[in-house]
């Protein structure tokens, strides 16, 4: 009994590893949010399909795990990493009392790296990924979150900044930086990454706090050794002399 969880990068199959290509050749059965499995229509072709839209993780991973018990091949898809805010936990937690499925993870390329690229290399040394979501995580710990990775002026990537009903999050965590960090601190977004209508900005962090963002945004907010090279966001690691 085998089942992957498999992490398939900001976009699909151009940017997945070749080892979770190879992964999704051996599966008889793919489980995943629509969106998901969408990316990647080419590779799973005439496999069996589990699919469910959002806030159905718990029913997809027990279907996905219910499959495995019965023989199949079955693999489990996030975007990005799947053990970054992805569904490899959770898929972990399901099958705690079942010993005899063989769990295998396969890392994809998460946001804050793909995106940090597209900045150029915001993220050269210490840094830190939250959340904005508190769906799952409430609000006051993830202000301490926010304020101690101010304080310790480590580089900040947030994911879900922003949904409809979450409209000021951003707003609110800038304000909180702006208590230890300079209006000036070097700041970027992505916007769609890997995809057609993908976009990247830098900005200051004082501008920051009043950009309109959702969910298919990343964040990234410098140090105080992050600067602009060549209309790239850069945050220098400390080599001596440079």
């Amino acid at each position: 009994m085998k089942l992957y969880i498999i992490g398939i990068g900001p976009a699909g199959e151009e940017q997945m590893t070749l080892r979770a290509i190879r992964a999704l050749e051996k599966c008889d059965c793919v489980a995943g949010y629509n969106l998901y499995l969408d990316l990647i229509e080419n590779l799973i072709v005439g496999k069996e399909r589990i699919q469910t839209g959002m806030m159905k993780e718990v029913d997809r991973c027990t279907a996905a795990r219910d499959a495995a018990l019965n023989g199949k091949t079955v693999a489990v898809i996030s975007s990005g990493d799947a053990g970054v805010y992805g569904m490899a936990g959770l898929m972990f937690e399901i099958c705690e009392n079942y010993p005899q499925i063989e769990i295998e993870v396969i890392s994809g390329i998460t946001a804050a790296c793909s995106g940090g690229a597209l900045l150029g290399s915001p993220l050269t040394c210490d840094f830190v990924v939250i959340s904005l979501s508190d769906l799952l995580t409430p609000w006051e710990v993830i202000e301490k979150r926010v304020k101690c990775a101010a304080q310790g002026d480590f580089c900040i990537v947030l994911y879900n900044p922003a949904s409809k009903k979450r409209v000021d999050h951003l707003k609110r965590v800038c304000d909180m930086i702006l208590e230890f960090q300079p209006p000036k601190t070097i700041c970027g977004i992505v916007r769609n990454i890997g995809r057609e209508e993908e976009s990247s900005e830098l900005m200051t962090l004082e501008k920051l706090r009043d950009t309109q963002v959702d969910m298919l945004t990343t964040v990234f907010i410098g140090n105080s050794r992050t600067k602009v090279i060549s209309g790239k966001m850069v945050t220098s690691r400390g080599y001596r002399g440079v």
